[in-house]
């Protein structure tokens, strides 16, 4: 299977255990991985999930020195809870997709976990991550895919799930219908950006990969007014951030020091440009 069916048939098991009660969410993966892999894989299992201190990484999948050998996950000790949650889930995916393939395991940096930036095998196991503890067919129903969500609206669903704001904004640009984007900041340059597929597809989106992107002068994360609600956000006019109107609203992480940003554009052409929308519908549908 690939992440997208693990996840699924984990979200299945989770979902006639529990239902959609307290007990649902978030989503214990690290009782997840220690029972499903001794009861899936009794030769193989995950024997221990521990916190320690990763210099340089957040998140680790270890095989033990015999074989056929047990397997350990680690995750770094200064993580917030929430993020910690996400790291377990992606190592847990590469244990489920990957450990065959890579006996030696996996040392998982900032960039492959928390801005989901990975390729290949890291991607899969992000994928598989986002969809265990956001499953969207749950994700939908609290914020429908046409929807114009707040960033209250999204905090809301990262608290449900136990991940961080980044992740549930992240999961929701996955099958928005609008044209979005969202903007991670530090003293006024763009660190990386993410737009929405139907943004994207309609050629709105922030280069910063190997470039330095400067926020525009009037926009609201740069202005900061006394007298805005910067998380109600402002109507900004053509030229600001794009060539046309758009909705920003923006939130300060205190202890990353880091704004984030995010802009609702206009929905004329977002149908025209979401090409795959009714691809997840389908998908829901055999799953």
């Amino acid at each position: 299977m690939g992440p997208e069916g693990w996840a699924i048939l984990l979200t299945k098991i989770l979902d006639a255990r529990d239902g959609n009660g307290p007990e649902r969410y978030p989503v214990d993966v690290v009782k997840l991985a220690l029972e499903y892999s001794a009861q899936r894989f009794p030769e193989t299992p995950i024997k221990r999930v521990d916190a320690d201190d990763l210099d340089g990484f957040e998140g680790a999948l270890v095989p033990g020195e015999k074989r056929p050998t047990a397997w350990g996950i680690l995750y770094n000790n200064n993580q917030r809870p929430e993020r910690a949650r996400f790291t377990v889930a992606h190592e847990l995916g590469h244990y489920l997709l990957h450990r065959e393939e890579y006996p030696d395991g996996f040392w998982c940096g900032e960039d492959v976990v928390s801005r989901r930036e990975g390729e290949g095998v890291e991607k899969e196991a992000d994928t598989f991550a986002a969809y265990l503890l956001m499953p969207l067919h749950d994700f939908r129903a609290r914020i429908h895919p046409d929807a114009k969500p707040t960033i209250d609206d999204l905090s809301d669903c990262a608290i449900r799930y136990g991940v961080s704001l980044t992740a549930a904004v992240l999961r929701w640009l996955e099958y928005t219908n609008r044209r979005s984007l969202f903007i991670v900041s530090n003293d006024d340059y763009a660190i990386w950006a993410k737009a929405s597929g139907p943004a994207f597809r309609s050629g709105r989106f922030i280069r910063t990969r190997n470039t330095m992107y400067e926020l525009p002068p009037a926009s609201l994360v740069r202005t900061r007014p006394d007298d805005l609600d910067m998380k109600v956000g402002v109507k900004q006019p053509a030229g600001v951030w794009f060539d046309e109107p758009a909705e920003e609203m923006c939130v300060t992480s205190t202890r990353h020091e880091l704004d984030m940003t995010l802009l609702h554009l206009g929905t004329d052409s977002a149908r025209t440009w979401h090409q795959d929308a009714d691809a997840a519908d389908v998908f829901d549908r055999m799953s």
